[in-house]
């Protein structure tokens, strides 16, 4: 009973997690790895720190933001 509430519990803090990244347009670094890891297994990837920031550049920097002016 313990256990099964806690899976239930973790099940779904990292749903609610992946809702609220979609949500605000965070990418998944878990998506990122594993493509990464496919198709650059030569590289090694970005922390999650350096990913983030990365994300959020693109995202807010004068190139990268989609605004209407």
């Amino acid at each position: 009973m313990v256990l099964s509430l806690f899976q239930f519990c973790f099940r779904w803090y990292k749903d609610s997690e992946r809702f609220f990244h979609l949500l605000v347009g965070l990418p998944s670094y878990e998506k990122y790895l594993d493509y990464h890891k496919k198709y650059h297994p030569h590289c090694t990837p970005k922390t999650r720190k350096e990913f983030f920031m990365d994300s959020q550049n693109k995202r807010y920097s004068r190139d990268g933001a989609k605004k209407c002016c």
